[in-house]
């Protein structure tokens, strides 16, 4: 039986809500370096992130989720953690993360940190006293391995920011794995302590009333103990993009990332949130060996993960025929898990780009929160999805990211997607700060300003808002089964099913209008979906769909027997 209340050390006792609130919420991602600036460093802060909370409920999302505020060098952005329970003077002090949980809760919102555990910055004490000795209390915490006879690395791994995955240290004479940035090494997961040292990490956040994690690279925890070399991509499989400037895209990712023992420690970490019953986990599982499996091993229900995401919808595929492959193969390979889904997020070019092109994102903006807010499973918007923000051309001498200055100029990196809000047109620096801020601020952002668009009720951020108020009062959405229907381009039809009623979802992602024939359902009504105007009439034994551009249609149906 559940406890009637849970202690937050910020506001005291409160009520534990259904433990399974996570399935039916929106979650609302928040970059704080980007988010608004209250101390004048051109930095986005946590009292920042407590300042805007009333735009952030305003848009009826159910939890955010706040990328890295821990201290470090920022050699990647927070993502190289040196402290995993404190917070980094740039970004303010616990006593402001705990004021943010407060305000946060009063308003109803959920809070979900992101959990950077497979590895530590170079600065960690950790890593600190691992290298000093080979035979010091830490001295298996990271991966380390012997060079071969002639020096080099022990395997041919490599990192996702380019180069051989290992780093020599010269005081151990030995390398260290680093998946990432070689200030980033990798903890070494073999060993308990470690996981006894980051569960002790995450259980400092739970009881600081935190409502969840969301698990950076989680599939990276573990690596072959054996080292063994990862061969090369099977003939055939294709390398598209920004990809094939990458030699990581080269191999086949067998031994340096998913292995089977991760399942356990999963579980470990499962077993501790479960002692919080309010508490969920989203893990990012960035596999390119079977990502629909790994997602099933994951999240198997009760025991590991309550939900993941991986990359397929992440990709510049915007066809109604990819996303449809991509649901359909999520769906027949979970099993008893349940996915999450995002199209855009602090690592990838935002969506209105990527998929939108030259579309109008008043337009087409509104639409994709639509689509990905009715799949079945968990959506993440990223912060400016509501204003339809397009991604932000940075120029190389503005840029920040390690990763996009070492691809440039075929891969531009991560830094458009990570400019910051833009809050009021008509303020200094969009009113996101009193000084320039770390990353420039377009003009184009400037002109899709959530002060502008307030003013406008046509505009992304009311559309937004009135069709997430929508969806609360919509069951088949929030829980309900999944269907897709097969439909000709550029239409993405599915049905979400729950307990015998069935609900029509159908998405015109052209510029054209869009006329679609569904054979079986002989009785149909729409659903008044705010600011969407699909049409629906039967014809005999069949519905006929008429879409304007960036339409959708939302109705109840019945279908004749086979």
């Amino acid at each position: 039986m559940l406890p009637l209340s849970v202690t937050d050390p910020a506001t005291g006792p409160r009520p534990v809500t259904d433990p399974d609130w996570w399935r039916s919420a929106v979650i609302y991602q928040i970059y704080p370096r980007s988010f608004y600036d209250t101390d004048g460093n051109g930095i986005g802060d946590l009292a920042g992130i407590t300042a805007k909370l009333d735009h952030v409920e305003s848009l009826g999302v159910d939890a955010i989720w706040i990328s890295p505020f821990y201290p470090s060098p920022m050699d990647d952005f927070g993502y190289d953690v040196s402290n995993f329970t404190d917070v980094d003077p740039i970004f303010g002090t616990l006593e402001d993360f705990d004021r943010l949980i407060a305000a946060a809760h009063d308003r109803g919102l959920k809070v979900i940190i992101d959990l950077v555990i497979s590895h530590t910055s170079d600065r960690h004490p950790w890593f600190q006293q691992s290298r000093a000795s080979r035979d010091n209390a830490r001295a298996d915490w990271f991966v380390w391995a012997d060079p071969r006879a002639d020096g080099t690395p022990p395997n041919n791994w490599l990192s996702i920011f380019g180069g051989s995955a290992w780093a020599w240290d010269s005081r151990r004479r030995q390398y260290y794995l680093h998946n990432f940035l070689a200030s980033q090494p990798d903890l070494n997961f073999h060993n308990v302590e470690v996981q006894d040292a980051v569960l002790d990490a995450a259980r400092f956040w739970l009881e600081r009333g935190v409502d969840g994690f969301r698990l950076d690279t989680v599939n990276f925890y573990f690596h072959d103990p054996k080292l063994r070399d990862n061969p090369p991509l099977p003939p055939g499989k294709p390398i598209s993009g920004v990809e094939r400037s990458n030699p990581y895209s080269y191999q086949d990712h067998i031994h340096d990332k998913t292995q089977p023992e991760n399942l356990a420690f999963l579980e470990r970490l499962r077993a501790l949130t479960d002692s919080y019953p309010h508490a969920t986990m989203v893990g990012e599982i960035g596999s390119d060996h079977d990502p629909f499996g790994t997602t099933a091993a994951y999240t198997q229900a009760g025991k590991r993960l309550h939900m993941a995401y991986g990359f397929d919808l992440l990709t510049t595929d915007s066809s109604a025929a990819h996303i449809r492959r991509t649901v359909r193969a999520m769906e027949a390979g979970i099993g008893s898990g349940w996915p999450s889904w995002a199209v855009s997020n602090h690592d990838v070019p935002r969506v209105a780009t990527r998929w939108g092109g030259t579309h109008p994102p008043e337009a087409f903006a509104p639409l994709i929160v639509a689509l990905v807010t009715s799949l079945r499973g968990t959506p993440c918007l990223y912060q400016g999805e509501e204003l339809g923000l397009k991604e932000a051309e940075v120029a190389f001498e503005h840029l920040q990211d390690p990763y996009g200055k070492e691809f440039w100029p075929e891969f531009r990196g991560r830094d458009g997607c990570r400019t910051p809000m833009p809050w009021d047109d008509e303020a200094p620096h969009t009113g996101f700060s009193q000084v320039s801020a770390w990353l420039p601020i377009p003009d184009d952002h400037r002109a899709r300003s959530v002060k502008r668009q307030e003013a406008d009720p046509a505009s992304p951020l009311h559309r937004t808002r009135r069709f997430l108020a929508w969806r609360r009062g919509q069951p088949e959405l929030l829980t309900g089964d999944i269907t897709l229907l097969d439909t000709d381009e550029p239409v993405l039809a599915f049905l979400r099913v729950l307990e015998g009623r069935e609900l029509l979802c159908a998405f015109n992602l052209g510029d054209t209008e869009a006329c679609v024939r569904l054979d079986g359902i002989t009785q149909a009504h729409a659903r008044d979906a705010p600011d969407f105007s699909g049409d629906i009439e039967i014809d005999g034994e069949a519905a006929l769909l008429r879409l304007a551009p960036f339409d959708a249609l939302y109705a109840q149906v019945c279908r004749s027997a086979d």
